[in-house]
């Protein structure tokens, strides 16, 4: 089963109207609201496997990222 992220990615990726600027730019856009809310949750009382680092590092495979660091050094 496709998680949450991977439906967006796809749908981003499959869309037949985008350049390949754009899509990088939606991808990008994506990443930068993922890091946003996983730094939120870190920095908060909110549950710490709630899936937004998740998220991050599929933004960040879908951008062709070669190394993922978890973890707080990867903020």
């Amino acid at each position: 089963m496709d998680s949450r992220c991977e439906k967006l990615v796809r749908s981003i990726l499959e869309d037949p109207m985008a350049s390949d600027e754009i899509k990088i730019q939606r991808l990008r856009h994506f990443e930068d609201e993922a890091r946003a809310l996983q730094r939120a949750a870190s920095e908060s009382a909110m549950n710490p496997d709630d899936g937004w680092q998740a998220d991050l590092r599929c933004a960040r495979m879908a951008l062709g990222a070669r190394r993922i660091r978890k973890g707080a050094a990867s903020l």
